[in-house]
C-alpha cells in the first residue's frame, strides 16, 4: 500500500464514487482500477494523496468488509 503518485495521474484515471456516498456530501470515497491496482482517493478533497494498494489487497479488503 502506498499513497505516491500513479504511473497516471489521478486526473486521466476513471473514478467511481461509492454508492454508499450520499448527496448531501459527508464521507465520500472515489476508487479507480488501473493495471493491476485500485486507487482510493477523498472525493470531497482531491488535492490529497491517492491510496494505492494492490488488486489483491484490494479483493482481500472488499471480502473482509462484506463479512463484517
Amino acid at each position: 500500500m502506498n499513497a505516491e503518485p500513479t504511473a497516471r495521474t489521478a486526473d486521466e484515471l476513471a473514478w467511481f464514487k461509492s454508492s454508499y456516498s450520499g448527496a448531501e456530501g459527508g464521507d465520500c470515497v472515489e476508487v479507480a482500477a488501473y493495471s493491476g491496482s485500485v486507487h482510493i482517493r477523498d472525493s470531497k478533497d482531491r488535492t490529497r494523496p491517492v491510496l494505492s494498494v494492490s488488486s489483491g489487497e484490494w479483493t482481500a479488503f472488499i471480502q473482509f468488509t462484506a463479512h463484517n
